[in-house]
């Protein structure tokens, strides 16, 4: 179990159930059936049942707040009093999906009313008209101020289903957000005015902590590193990279080295993320040039790392790394105008998990922007569907900015970056346009397949904005 708690019940009205012999039991069927398959999505099902009167509501509303949930599932079962709805959202203070879900696609209208007893329709209809309660809960609940989402179909529709299942992924990525420890090492690149990060409006919007990290104490846990531990960290070098003959022994051992080093760093402030970026002389500059490999296999592991101090852009690494799809550090490299295609890449830790192919170690003879030289990582990002995205900063608010497309065969630069070639359903031209006045700054997040929908749900249960491209 993921340990994330998600509470449901269902609506009715207690006056039908001594009227139409069997509604409840069908009904609870329905509830149950809804609520056994949210269970399939590695979550807590916290029930509270069927809430048929305000007494009832009441008393759910405490139960979810003692078993403090996420967010709770609100399964419209048959028409029910708007009064018996809203003391349970208004005490409970989660974020709230309404469930407006039929049995059926399409009642047998021919069977229906072949019933000729007007007593059993009417119950067969309230079976199936859980429509009729959401207009008065929206307007409701418009009125109280609560916010809440609304998903209409049928109990086998798969479009509703994959939108509850959306809001789950979304529900275990806020948690997953608020629950994470942010390692920042050493300070920005000087003069890139666009990564520049408030940390309390981060921490105020995802809830995450920021652990501010020292070099002399990397540097500590660097120079205590055994031959032994050098030894193991280079066989793993071996079995997760593709090592270039090229790189020279000493490169090797210095980069093993150093992610023995991050290991320990990581592991002692119990970090899921990290930005950093350093210059500095002597044993300090040792330390930031062989550090690649190491953040690379710390990113492939579920802790990303962005280079360049981009606090922000380690967030949306995060959030694409939690729901399993990668979160490859990015900028923009250049653009195809005869292919209609744009280049993303970034010499520094990639997401070796989504590479097309081998991961390659190499050396470089010099980090462009930067002091030093020493390895790097060669790869590109799986082709197939892709989603980028950015935690964006303007001067008062943090909103998300998504864009899918595709990874797409063909040349890339074999300059010892990760590197690869992305196709939209815009022009290339269009989506320059288009993302860079959105205002992020020029890196980016990449993972594989599409996931705007869910990026878009947990905007909005963090009440923030989400802007998709395309």
């Amino acid at each position: 179990m993921s340990g994330i708690k998600v509470g449901i019940f269902a609506i009715g009205l207690d006056t039908y159930w001594d009227q139409f012999d069997g509604l409840l039991d069908n009904l609870n069927a329905y509830h149950k059936q809804i609520a056994d398959r949210i269970a399939l999505q590695d979550v807590e099902i916290v029930n509270a049942g069927m809430i048929d009167n305000p007494k009832k509501a009441r008393e759910a509303a405490d139960f979810f707040r003692q078993q403090d949930v996420e967010m709770i599932f609100l399964f419209i079962s048959t028409y029910a009093l708007s009064s018996t709805v809203l003391p349970v959202v208004q005490k409970a203070k989660v974020p709230v999906v309404l469930l407006n879900l039929q049995p059926v696609a399409q009642l047998d209208y021919e069977s229906f009313n072949a019933l000729g007893d007007r007593g059993k329709m009417t119950g067969v209809w309230l079976e199936h008209c859980q429509s009729c309660s959401v207009p008065e809960l929206a307007s409701v609940f418009n009125r109280a101020d609560i916010d809440y989402h609304l998903v209409t179909g049928y109990l086998d529709d798969k479009e509703a289903w994959c939108e509850i299942e959306n809001w789950v992924d979304a529900c275990k990525l806020s948690a997953g957000m608020r629950n994470n420890r942010v390692g920042v090492l050493g300070h920005y690149y000087c003069g890139m005015l666009d990564v520049y990060s408030d940390m309390t409006q981060q921490s105020a919007i995802f809830g995450n902590h920021f652990e501010l990290l020292e070099m002399c104490e990397l540097y500590d846990f660097r120079k205590a590193v055994s031959s032994d531990e050098i030894q193991a960290k280079l066989e793993e070098f071996n079995n997760k990279f593709e090592v270039s003959k090229d790189c020279e022994e000493s490169e090797l051992q210095r980069a093993a080295q150093t992610a023995v080093a991050l290991d320990k760093l990581v592991a002692k402030h119990e970090l899921g993320s990290m930005a950093y970026y350093y210059e500095g002389s002597g044993e300090y500059e040792n330390i930031v040039t062989s550090v690649i490999a190491g953040n690379t296999l710390l990113t492939g592991r579920n802790i990303p790392i962005a280079g360049e101090c981009e606090i922000k852009n380690v967030q949306a690494m995060k959030i694409m790394d939690l729901l399993g799809i990668g979160g490859s550090f990015s900028e923009f490299y250049l653009t195809d105008f005869k292919d209609n295609v744009l280049y993303l890449g970034h010499d520094g830790p990639a997401h070796f998990a989504i590479s097309q192919g081998t991961v390659g170690l190499v050396p470089l003879p010099v980090y462009h922007g930067k002091p030093g030289k020493g390895l790097s990582i060669q790869m590109t990002v799986q082709h197939g569907a892709v989603t980028l995205l950015s935690v964006v900063q303007t001067k008062d608010s943090i909103f998300l900015l998504s864009a899918q497309g595709e990874s797409v065969e063909g040349p890339v630069l074999q300059i010892g970056n990760t590197n690869s070639r992305y196709k939209f359903d815009i022009s290339a031209k269009e989506f320059m346009n288009s993302w860079s006045k959105a205002g992020p700054a020029h890196h980016c997040a990449i993972g594989v397949g599409h996931v705007s929908d869910t990026i878009d749900k947990l905007a909005k249960l963090i009440g923030i904005e989400h802007i998709q491209v395309c």
